[in-house]
């Protein structure tokens, strides 16, 4: 019976992972579109009023965010508030993009204000990438090894029967290691990350950090079925949700906001703030990963108090199972 139930297990359970794999990766980005995307739009309100006009055709498209002038305009974007602004100028839209903040962003406000003005619109880069990686590629690369690290940690440690004190320390160090190194590849050696240093490393050794700490702490309460949560949570569901490779706003809802509350999604929005935006916008997906990686360490100190409060009632039942 017991092989019977094996076999239906297997033949259940990796048809509907592969199908849960499958929604996760293909979905998303098949329904790749704008859905309130943040853009500015800066002039005098009888120059801009068109722009606005013509925006709004497009439904909840944009959120659209007004300045007075080009000057914060500009500072609007360099503050990630919006990922683009449209100027209103004497010889007609001019448009500000980022790509630092997302190349397919920064191309799809590119082909989207054209369109509206009927021509090509001259376009600045206020925030570019790096010349070592004019395409971003390191950072939409490095959400899935990320991931992979902190589940990693997380599984050797619970199968290496770390508990308490010990698992913290192992997981705060590996993770910490981590981040050295990532930080080294793609700062010192690839050039691919242009900010803070020890910024970057706290960012790559957080983002693991949250990761293993939520694989580690669910199976040191919950067994296998937390490690296998803690993995479905992290990679499953936080990396294609991440919104790394595009932007939260352009996932269909509520992918886009469920995203950017698992580690990955925040690990990246924190990673790109620290690199390429003298750390703006950080403070959000800094408490999300704080807060992953606190509730994690929590549930691995908590670990050895269920062990002893399991180890009676074990023993009360083995007792029980000899008297029968």
């Amino acid at each position: 019976m017991s092989s019977t139930r094996s076999v239906l297990a297997v033949v259940v359970l990796v048809p509907a992972l592969i199908a849960l794999a499958l929604w996760a990766f293909v979905w998303p980005n098949a329904r790749l579109a704008p859905r309130d995307l943040p853009l500015g739009v800066a002039g005098p309100a009888q120059a801009t009023a068109p722009l606005r006009a013509q925006l709004a055709e497009r439904g909840d498209a944009f959120e659209v965010h007004a300045y007075v002038d080009a000057a914060a305009a500009r500072t609007a974007v360099e503050e990630r508030e919006v990922y683009g602004a449209v100027l209103a100028t004497p010889g007609g839209p001019k448009l500000l993009v980022a790509t630092a903040a997302g190349p397919s962003v920064a191309q799809l406000l590119t082909e989207a204000v054209g369109e509206q003005a009927g021509r090509p619109v001259p376009t600045e880069d206020v925030v570019p990438l790096p010349a070592a990686d004019p395409r971003g590629s390191a950072l939409n690369s490095s959400v899935l090894p990320l991931a992979l690290a902190g589940i990693v940690i997380g599984a050797l440690v619970t199968v290496l029967g770390l508990r308490g004190g010990r698992a913290v320390l192992a997981v705060a160090v590996a993770a910490a290691a981590t981040g050295l190194v990532a930080a080294a590849l793609a700062d010192s050696w690839l050039g691919a990350l242009t900010g803070d240093w020890w910024a970057e490393a706290g960012a790559l050794g957080l983002t693991v950090l949250a990761g293993a700490a939520a694989v580690a702490g669910l199976a040191a309460v919950l067994g296998r079925a937390g490690m296998g949560l803690g993995s479905l949570l992290v990679m499953l569901l936080g990396n294609p949700f991440s919104g790394v490779t595009s932007a939260p706003e352009l996932l269909p809802e509520p992918v886009g906001v469920l995203g950017q509350w698992l580690p990955p999604g925040a690990g990246g929005s924190l990673i790109r703030s620290v690199a390429y935006f003298d750390g703006n916008a950080a403070a959000g997906p800094l408490a999300i990963l704080a807060g992953w990686a606190l509730a994690g360490l929590t549930l691995l100190t908590l670990g050895p108090l269920l062990d002893r409060r399991r180890a009676p009632a074990s023993a009360r039942r083995s007792v029980e199972s000899v008297a029968v």
